[in-house]
């Protein structure tokens, strides 16, 4: 059995400017899973740097209020919600609320740094 627990997963900054902790991921642990999944958190008033990817992306929100942006669309966003962001799709969130956004991210198939292309920050 494998149980991964948040607190005890390294906190990084991913290439996003997000805060992530990877829960499970098939290069990091010895298990038969497609995808990766992670733990994300956007601080008040701040917005992740709008990038792609070439697998699909899904976040689930889990607490506060978050401005979707998926290519030419924008949607508010919030706990209980959750996003499909497709292949090769131009994303980034902005935290619109009072709280920390706190969602999961899972990529399918799982992340790789390889697979993400970060867009020069043009103040979208």
């Amino acid at each position: 059995m494998l149980i991964s627990k948040l607190e005890t997963c390294t906190e990084f900054t991913a290439g996003d400017g997000t805060t992530l902790r990877e829960l499970l991921h098939p290069d990091k642990q010895a298990i038969a899973l497609r995808y990766s999944l992670a733990h994300a958190i956007l601080p008040i008033g701040q917005r992740s740097t709008p990038h792609s990817l070439t697998t699909s992306e899904v976040y689930y929100i889990l607490s506060g209020v978050g401005e979707m942006h998926i290519d030419d669309e924008t949607a508010i966003v919030k706990a209980g919600d959750a996003i499909y962001i497709p292949p090769n799709a131009r994303q980034f969130i902005h935290n619109a609320g009072n709280d920390p956004l706190i969602f999961i991210c899972i990529v399918d198939p799982a992340w790789r740094k390889e697979d993400e292309m970060v867009y020069p920050d043009c103040g979208d």
